[in-house]
């Protein structure tokens, strides 16, 4: 039987990184820096040189490229919005992949990479229906029912990170007000803190140990906010599992106090969801863009 190939390309906005997979093993991955400030062609360029260098170890003329990248493909327009490289931005970032590099591409956000991969081979692996979770500088989320990303007409399923926990609250980049995002991401709880005259990283705030008057309400409001949030994913497609991605996953806490908040707010007489850390890390994303 012929091997199975699959390249995958993760774009981010400080490095872009390429796996190859042969039958869902892992036999190249390679690095390079974005450089998002030297333009448009110059990532292009970037994306061809580590597409090559993943040609190299391709022993079939049958494969397939997925990339990895923050935002979106608008379904109208086919244009990438919502990324954090804002240079790319209102491009047709799809077909000047593949006139680049003379191949077809997937694209996926990275919120619904990071589902697929660990649904796939992390901490979702042997469940019908995952949502993932990413708690980064914002909050995503993507859903995967037997190994397939669900994405919806709009392509925007899963976008929790945009549902709205307080109508009239936290002003979100997105034009709404008392989105999800504004809550519990690191951004959010960073604003929080600001808007306190602290001057913390969400990393260094959520994991410091003694904490003062107005700093345990801010922590116990977060992990409030996430309970909320959480339940509504719950209450609305009840996962088989949940995991959990992004720097803020790493805090312990969230498992077992996050858990007792979730729990306030689901419908249920009792809650036995999982809610677990991923498995993947940093190269879910990379994962996710090969399987794709």
């Amino acid at each position: 039987m012929t091997p199975k190939f699959n390249i995958g390309i993760d774009l981010g906005g400080t490095k872009i990184e390429t796996i190859v997979l042969k039958d869902q093993l892992a036999i190249l991955r390679e690095r390079i820096p974005t450089e998002a400030e030297k333009g448009l062609d110059h990532i292009l360029n970037q994306i061809s040189k580590i597409y090559s260098q993943a040609l190299g170890v391709v022993e079939s003329d049958d494969f397939t490229v997925g990339i990895c990248t923050p935002g979106s493909i608008a379904p109208d327009t086919k244009l990438l919005r919502n990324s954090n490289t804002t240079c790319l931005n209102g491009t047709s970032l799809k077909a000047m992949i593949e006139e680049k590099i003379n191949h077809s591409v997937k694209i996926e956000n990275d919120a619904n990479c990071f589902a697929l991969a660990e649904a796939t081979l992390g901490a979702g692996k042997g469940h019908d229906l995952v949502f993932g979770i990413i708690m980064g500088t914002g909050c995503g989320g993507g859903f995967v029912f037997n190994h397939q990303i669900r994405l919806g007409p709009n392509l925007i399923s899963g976008e929790w990170g945009h549902s709205v926990l307080y109508p009239n609250g936290n002003e979100c980049y997105c034009g709404k007000r008392g989105c999800v995002e504004t809550y519990i991401s690191g951004g959010g709880i960073e604003t929080q803190l600001k808007n306190h005259d602290f001057n913390y990283s969400a990393k260094e705030f959520l994991n410091k140990k003694n904490k003062n008057g107005i700093e345990i309400k801010i922590f116990d409001g977060f992990m409030n906010n996430f309970g909320r949030s959480v339940a509504n994913i719950v209450n609305s497609i009840d996962p088989d599992i949940i995991v959990l991605g992004g720097g803020l996953s790493n805090l312990t806490s969230l498992y077992s106090q996050g858990v007792e908040e979730i729990q306030k707010y689901v419908f249920s007489e009792s809650f036995k969801t999982p809610i677990v850390m991923n498995k993947l890390g940093d190269s879910a994303g990379v994962y996710g863009a090969a399987l794709l």
